[in-house]
């Protein structure tokens, strides 16, 4: 019987015990009209997909024409040709998928396995683009969108604007390969134009050094105590530092593996007579993996940016930036005579000649100038050279 408009209104369900009742067209294969006990009549499409048997609702009665319901699953039957479910992509579509969604899967899929700094994504999605768009579906953020957000974080903060951007990016480059957006879906984070940066000089002076060794002693937490001599001793990134774990620390060769870092490749870092003593009386939590463990059980420290001002506003270096620390250890090693090439081993810039198999040659070099750094910058902090520099329960006068 092929479906009509007066064949349908002249259904009635007959079936008994609550039976399925579907009438089969005869124009196009799978497609029918399901009538319910109470009378409802809805259009059914009925497929087999990877060996599996699927009968998917497409639209009441009334809500669609036969010749718009016929449409529709013939557009179905070819997207099951293509080896598309329809059903799994309408129930898909149904749970949401919303940004707050892409964003838990971006961090857990990704993040997580491929970037030891993977908190300062989770930090940038709770703070921006969760509280922005969470709720939004993620196929319905547009360019427009983006440049907006962009353009509002940017008026206080232009650099981390750009982060946040490229963090954008990156997640719905995965969204595609994850079905969370179909296939050709405009990246709504790429062609925004990012805000102009320029290249920081700032670091520590001799001068200075004093005053900020002092206000560092003076902070209460011992943990953020030692990251930051722990900074300015090594040009570690923030997150490398804080990421780092006890299992990191080879004990006799006297040096830290990041085997996640900003270049991509597995960065040993050595460390100088000052920052093992750190090390050595550090207080470990018990059950924290962390070198430097934060509030919450199992976790690391992950914001230092409060104590981090109280710090540097008490030494009167207001201006000078977390990552002005990691300058600082660059700039004093050029003001020593270091060569660049190995001020760039140091600091593990990625546009390093050396690749990552032959990292571990040269170490002596890199240690020297380390431990020249290590001793110059402690001597001027007025501190006592090796085990005796950082005992964690004194602070300087």
């Amino acid at each position: 019987m092929a479906l009509t408009k007066r064949t349908i209104d002249s259904l009635t369900y007959m079936a008994t015990d609550g039976q399925r009742q579907v009438k089969w067209d005869d124009e196009l294969s799978g497609f029918g009209m399901r009538i319910y006990p109470n009378g409802k009549k809805a259009f059914v499409l009925s497929y087999r997909i990877a060996g599996r048997k699927r009968l998917m609702t497409i639209g009441s009665y009334g809500q669609y024409t036969v010749d718009e319901a016929r449409k529709l699953a013939r557009k179905h039957l070819v997207a099951v040709d293509g080896g598309i479910d329809p059903l799994e992509t309408r129930q898909r579509d149904a749970q949401g998928e919303t940004v707050r969604d892409l964003c838990a899967a971006y961090i857990e899929r990704h993040a997580k396995l491929n970037k030891r700094t993977w908190q300062e994504d989770q930090r940038r999605i709770d703070r921006f683009i969760v509280p922005a768009w969470g709720g939004r579906k993620a196929k319905a953020v547009t360019g427009t969108d983006t440049t907006a957000l962009h353009s509002k974080i940017g008026k206080t903060a232009p650099y981390e604007a750009n982060r946040v951007l490229a963090l954008l990016s990156k997640i719905y480059e995965l969204a595609t390969q994850w079905g969370f957006v179909p296939k050709g879906f405009p990246n709504p984070a790429r062609g925004v134009a990012r805000f102009k940066e320029h290249e920081r000089d700032r670091w520590v002076s001799a001068e200075e050094l004093p005053r900020l060794a002092k206000a560092i002693d003076s902070e209460a937490n011992v943990y953020v105590r030692m990251a930051l001599w722990l900074y300015l001793l090594t040009g570690m990134r923030k997150g490398e530092l804080l990421a780092a774990r006890w299992e990191d620390i080879d004990w006799q060769r006297e040096e830290l593996k990041l085997g996640q870092t900003k270049s991509g490749k597995v960065h040993y870092v050595p460390l100088s007579a000052p920052a093992m003593a750190i090390l050595r009386e550090l207080p470990r939590l018990e059950g924290n993996p962390y070198i430097l463990p934060g509030h919450i059980h199992g976790r690391p420290l992950v914001n230092i940016n409060k104590p981090w001002t109280r710090i540097r506003k008490l030494a009167g270096v207001q201006d000078v930036r977390l990552h002005d620390l990691r300058r600082t250890v660059g700039s004093w090693l050029a003001q020593s005579g270091n060569s660049l090439h190995l001020i760039g081993r140091v600091l593990n810039h990625s546009n390093q000649s050396t690749t990552a198999i032959y990292a571990r040659f040269g170490q002596d070099h890199v240690r020297q100038a380390l431990e020249e750094h290590a001793a110059r910058l402690m001597g001027v902090a007025g501190k006592r050279p090796a085990a005796e520099v950082v005992k964690i329960g004194q602070k300087s006068a």
